[in-house]
């Protein structure tokens, strides 16, 4: 397939990287110019599990300059950047584009389907771990799944097309009708996690050495996922809460994304993350007063910043 990747930072790279290496046509599509320049000059540097090696043959451009169209548009930006994204990308997405959010959050598929017909629009999961080391270098140990399906619903065929390119880079995808569940009990991690770590400026081991860190952690996980069920969504509370406990204790050096972003100086996703939620939880009815909470020391230290 012609593969774009819009949003190519650590899990963008990762995903275009490995596309590449599998046969696949990739372009890169990002707005950070030392990064780009660097895969373009030099190829992109991919430490995994197996080997750190670098992959040729990746195309590297700002989205406005890709030329043609696009068989498959894959969005990794930030949620805040997926509109003005999509909108630079415009003249890359053709009548037969599909366009996979794999985004961090909820609202994505709504923000995707404002530019693109519904029927191409393909939403899903990833646990992929990745970082970006620096420019045209990107690590992940570890593995992950993706997991994905067309946003009508349905096991269409674009959907299992982009599975199968997908499997084929050894991502571990497959078709999943209940990516929903995924959706959101990620969305519960991250929002156990990111949030309480950006808040707290804790790495995930120094969130889970102290006994009010995983008692804020459960209580972020359980508001979450009963949003999630008041939406009509089955979700595993005790797989989550194992997944939470599993991070802490195993990753604890890790600095998530959102506490990067406060260290950099950085807006944050916070927005799509608790801020959803809380949306989603006023119109259900349901009080989530930590979810809510976190969200307003979020926006008091972006608002600082």
């Amino acid at each position: 397939m012609n593969i774009s990747i819009l949003g190519a930072g650590a899990m963008g790279s990762l995903f275009g990287g490995l596309l590449a290496e599998s046969g696949q046509k990739v372009r890169l599509l990002d707005i950070d110019e030392r990064h780009l320049e660097a895969i373009r000059r030099q190829g992109l540097r991919l430490e995994t599990d197996s080997s750190d090696r670098r992959i040729d043959g990746l195309a590297a451009c700002r989205p406005e300059q890709a030329p043609g169209h696009a068989d498959l548009l894959l969005v990794f930006t930030k949620t805040l950047h997926t509109e003005p994204a999509l909108r630079s990308a415009a003249g890359h997405i053709g009548a037969q584009t599909l366009v996979l959010t794999l985004q961090n959050g909820l609202g994505n598929a709504e923000a995707v389907s404002r530019h693109v017909a519904r029927e191409r629009v393909l939403i899903g999961m990833t646990n992929w771990p990745a970082d970006l080391l620096g420019p045209g270098h990107v690590r992940s140990h570890g593995e992950g799944v993706v997991r994905v399906l067309g946003l009508e619903g349905g096991a269409s065929r674009g959907a299992s097309q982009v599975a199968q390119v997908l499997d084929g880079a050894g991502l571990q995808c497959r078709v999943d009708r209940d990516v929903w569940t995924s959706i959101w009990e990620k969305v519960a991690f991250n929002a156990a996690l990111n949030s309480l770590c950006a808040a707290s400026g804790c790495t995930v081991g120094q969130l889970g050495a102290a006994p009010e860190g995983v008692a804020l952690a459960r209580h972020m996980v359980l508001e979450v996922l009963a949003v999630a069920r008041a939406a009509g969504v089955a979700v595993d509370e005790q797989r989550c809460l194992d997944s939470v406990a599993f991070a802490m204790a195993n990753h604890r050096d890790h600095k998530p994304s959102m506490l990067q972003d406060v260290l950099a100086g950085r807006a944050t996703e916070i927005g799509a993350i608790n801020g959803e939620v809380l949306a989603r939880a006023r119109q259900a009815g349901i009080a989530v007063p930590h979810t809510e909470t976190l969200l307003g020391l979020l926006r008091l230290i972006e608002a600082r910043m």
